[in-house]
This record gives structure tokens, sequence and C-alpha cells, in this order.
């Protein structure tokens, strides 16, 4: 495998989480990081922007509010210097009004069309060969300096052929690099497969495991889990319960004990992870559809992690065990699911390579309830319950259990 099937991030807000600290502060987090059991340290917006980073004025120079590029590049150092990957977030379809080169932009009546009616956000012309000519020289820059993966924000807005001549002139020269697309919806295998993306977002999976799960009908997880098998045949898709756009997992769940049931899932099916700091402690935090909407879930981060005290450690403590269970069986990155049980409040599934296989049951519901899974030697990894040899679970409510063969 390559080096990102073994990728786990951790994602990481600088213009938030950093506070009136500089990017250098990050590298007293990579312990955390290592700890936790990721190896990839995601950074949302770095370069030069008029307010949130996505209003960017300056590709080439990184926000002085987070420091200079000698220091964007230390960070980069010490982290590969410890084995953790380095991925930026590319904000290339739009760009703020303080943007120097109007004549990429797309006279739009007496203005210039903008992102989804954000006019602070002025779209690229993408079918002009100079937008593509500039993204590559900044693909090129910073991956000259040490960046080993991309995330390319709103990338589902962006014509795909721009994106496969981007990551094609870049891959020319830069061949280890990944590009992660951020796409809410659409056709996912396209923008692999046409545009050639590595991966795409899984925003249908991350709806369907917090949905099911306040629903307490694991059917919605069910389908969604066959159409994840669909695109695991192609590529291995980004997965996560959080971000840096969307409500924290511990306050989008109606029930606090459904918790290990979304990470239960999040660590075990097909896919590369990602955790979006503060989700390890179960931080709170809504995301809501206003001017500053996003404060809520982008908060500072204290200097050092011994500043978070011990609030939510039994949940960091999970993600560890869990992300144990992924590192054992690397093998679950392209594994793709079979569901054995889905009834009433339950689902069971497993995933398998070779003679491998992985189980994970969940009771959705708060009676006890039984799972049936295929008969094996199953040796208990995480959770309440046991799964027999003849492959049942007794699940008492909300339990769940991870199991395997190995």
């Amino acid at each position: 495998m390559n080096w990102p099937d073994h990728a786990i991030w951790w994602h990481v807000y600088p213009l938030g989480f950093l506070g009136k600290r500089k990017l250098p502060a990050l590298a007293d987090w990579l312990d955390h990081v290592l700890e936790l059991g990721c190896n990839g340290l995601m950074l949302g917006p770095v370069f030069a922007s008029e307010s949130h980073g996505y209003d960017t004025t300056d590709h080439f120079r990184v926000d002085p509010r987070l420091g200079t590029e000698d220091d964007l590049v230390a960070l980069i150092d010490q982290a590969r210097s410890r084995g953790v990957r380095v991925m930026l977030d590319g904000v290339f379809n739009h760009v703020g009004r303080s943007y120097g080169h109007r004549e990429w932009w797309i006279p739009e009546g007496d203005d210039y069309r903008v992102f989804e009616g954000h006019r602070s956000l002025v779209v690229l012309d993408h079918a002009n060969p100079a937008v593509a000519d500039h993204v590559t020289g900044v693909l090129d820059y910073w991956t000259e300096r040490g960046v080993d993966a991309w995330r390319l924000d709103a990338a589902y807005a962006v014509p795909r052929p721009f994106w496969r001549t981007v990551t094609d002139r870049t891959r020319a020269k830069h061949p280890g690099v990944w590009f992660s697309g951020e796409v809410i919806h659409g056709d996912y295998d396209a923008y692999v497969s046409e545009g050639g993306l590595d991966t795409v977002t899984q925003y249908e999976l991350w709806k369907a495991i917090w949905s099911s799960l306040n629903d307490v009908n694991p059917h919605e997880l069910a389908w969604t889990l066959g159409r994840h098998n669909e695109l695991l045949e192609t590529f291995a898709p980004q997965t996560f319960v959080g971000n840096h756009d969307v409500t924290r997992i511990a306050s989008r769940l109606t029930e606090p004990g459904h918790l290990p049931h979304a990470l239960a899932v999040l660590f075990t099916v097909g896919g590369v992870p990602s955790i979006y700091a503060g989700d390890e402690r179960g931080w709170q935090g809504v995301k809501e559809e206003r001017e500053g909407g996003d404060d809520a879930i982008r908060p500072e981060f204290p200097p050092i992690p011994d500043g978070l005290g011990d609030d939510g450690l039994d949940i960091q403590r999970l993600h560890q065990l869990l992300i144990g269970i992924r590192r054992r069986h690397p093998w679950l990155v392209r594994a793709q699911a079979e569901v054995h049980t889905l009834g009433d409040g339950v689902l069971a599934y497993t995933l398998k390579a070779q003679e491998n296989a992985v189980a994970v049951a969940l009771n959705f519901g708060d009676r006890r309830a039984a799972a049936k899974l295929p008969p094996a030697a199953w040796t208990h990894e995480a959770g309440e319950a046991t799964i027999n040899p003849d492959g049942t679970a007794d699940l008492p409510p909300l339990g769940w259990t991870v199991a395997s063969t190995a």
C-alpha cells in the first residue's frame, strides 16, 4: 500500500485554533497527534486572506495572522521529522474581493460571479488557461516546500477537466502528492476518474451515520454502506464524522450514548479517516447559518495539549482504542462492508481481507437486542459485548462491539 492508505488525519482550522499564536505553536501538538494514533496534520487555510481564510488574497503568502513562509516550512519540517504528513487547504474555486487578478473573474451583470451567494467570494474563471497555470504554480511552490497532500476546497464547483489539468501537471513533478476534493454532492467517482483527484469527502456516509443514529433506524446507514462499497471499487473515500464546516458530532447526536457507535463505524469501514480537532474530547459546537455562524465550531485551543485537562479524556481513549484496531488491520482502508443483521435498531456487518475479518455489531436502541454474524473464532477488540463463536452477540441497550479473527 502507498502512504495515503496508512494515513489518519487530525484536522485543524489554524485561524481559530491558534488564536494570536503562530503556526510554529502547532508543533507542540505533534505528540498529541501521534498519541491519538494519527500520522497526518490536515490544515485549514493558511494563505493570506481577508477574514476566514477562504477569501484568499495571495496564494503565495502565508496569512500574517499565522506567521511567515518560514514558519509554515518549519512546521512542515518538524511534522515530517516525526513521520507526520501535512495537508494544506487549496482554495482555488474563489478568491477575496481584494485579490489582485480581476481579469480572472467572470463578469455577471453589474458585478462578478460569486460563490453560492457570498458576495465576498468571487469565482475564478476556470476556462482561462492563466488560472490553470496559476493554480499549478501554487501547488508546485508549496509541494516543493514539503507539503504531502491538498484538500481542494469546493471541488464540486470547479469543472472536472480543470482539476485533471492541474493534478496531472503537479504529479508530473511531484508523483507522491495526494489530492482530496471537497465534494458534498454529485458524482463522487467522476471527480476521481475524470478530475484526477485521489479521493473526495464522503458526506453521504457522514450524514447517514448521525441521521440513522438519531432516528434509531439503521436502514439509511446500511444503504449508504452499499453505496460506499461501490466507491471503494474505485478509490478510498475520505471519511469523517466532523470537520470545520459542520456541527460537531457530539452536538449533532441526540443521544450521547451513540458517540461510540459513530466512531466504531468511522474507524472500521473502508476509507481514509480524519478527526476534527476537539472531537476526540467530545467537544460541543453548533454551526449556524449566519455571519459568524462557524465561530462555535472553530474555537481557540490551549497552547499545549495539557491545557485540555481531563474533560473528555474517556472519549479520547475511545478514539485511541478504535484507531489502534485500524492500525492492527490496515487492510480496512479498502475493505467493503457486508451487512448480516439489519433490524429494529440493530446493525451488524463484517469486513474481510483474505483470511482476516473484522465484525461490528451496533444496538441503536434502548433495549437489549441480538445480532447475528458469521460463525468464527471472534476475538473481542472493543465495546461492551462479545461475539460468540456461533456468530451471535447479545447487545445491551445502546451496546456495541468490535471483534476480529486475527
